[in-house]
């Protein structure tokens, strides 16, 4: 386990919707408009500076230099305030960030795992950058990856690059593993696909030693205040990776594994 000192520590933030009144399989990872604006602030107040995922992969990469306090915001999905009041929200902060798309469900009448919401489309993707947005791919239907066989695989990490690097016109290079599921196994297939970094979950602080296929995040939950944000733009509040996987993490895996075989692909969430 990484002993990195405080100092050290870099909170790459996870936020899903952005909004009121979520369906229910997505409130537990809401957070409300006001709450939004009150974190970002508090962010801002914190005195760090935001970057985004590719910032952060190549200074893994080549030991590009960070910023002194760096902060990583990033968004999964691609819900339908993303492309509006949320963007809106960073913007009007100078405050960089990532999002990471799921093709499938920005796609109309393309099958997804993901349960129904409201959603934005992959037409609007190239507007995400216009508002100082990168944009990574989060699979097409959103499966537990660590559980698919090796052609299913390969086909969700490359099929989700190549759907948006045709309506972004440029290279997609940083990936997210859907609600994290990952494995030694689909961090190699991230790599073979293409992609120069991935972003797990965890919740913990990164650090300049993280690992680059598997970027540790803290997953912001309705229940989250400013005050867990604070603590986190001191470096405190959850462990710093790398750290390896617990047993409990690789018992969840073997058994998710033995009940898709049974099942079939099943939705990470």
């Amino acid at each position: 386990m990484t002993n990195a000192p405080v100092s050290t520590r870099i909170p790459v933030l996870l936020y899903h919707a952005v909004m009121e009144d979520p369906p229910d399989w997505i409130a537990e990872f809401t957070v409300s408009p006001k709450e939004f604006a009150s974190q970002l602030d508090a962010i801002v107040a914190g005195g760090r500076t935001a970057i985004t995922v590719g910032t952060l992969a190549a200074h893994f990469a080549d030991g590009t230099p960070l910023p002194p306090r760096p902060v990583v915001l990033t968004f999964d999905d691609g819900f339908a305030d993303l492309v509006g009041p949320t963007a809106e929200a960073l913007a009007s902060r100078e405050l960089p960030s990532t999002a990471y798309l799921t093709t499938g469900a920005i796609t109309p009448g393309r099958p997804c795992l993901l349960p129904p919401a409201p959603m934005m489309t992959l037409a609007q993707a190239p507007l995400l950058e216009r508002y100082g947005m990168e944009v990574g791919a989060h699979t097409v239907t959103h499966p537990q990856l660590d559980t698919l066989a090796p052609r299913a695989l390969r086909r969700e990490l490359r099929e989700s690059k190549l759907v948006l690097e045709d309506v972004l016109g440029h290279e997609v290079l940083h990936l997210a593993y859907p609600h994290g599921y990952n494995s030694p196994a689909v961090r190699r297939a991230a790599a073979a696909a293409g992609y120069t970094s991935a972003v797990a979950v965890r919740h913990a602080l990164s650090s300049g030693t993280d690992e680059i296929y598997r970027i540790s995040r803290l997953i912001l939950r309705r229940g989250h205040t400013v005050a867990d944000v604070e603590r986190w733009m001191e470096g405190r509040g959850a462990k710093a990776a790398p750290f390896p996987d617990s047993l409990p993490t690789v018992g969840w895996r073997m058994y998710r594994r033995a009940r898709a075989l049974l099942r079939g692909p099943e939705f990470a969430g």
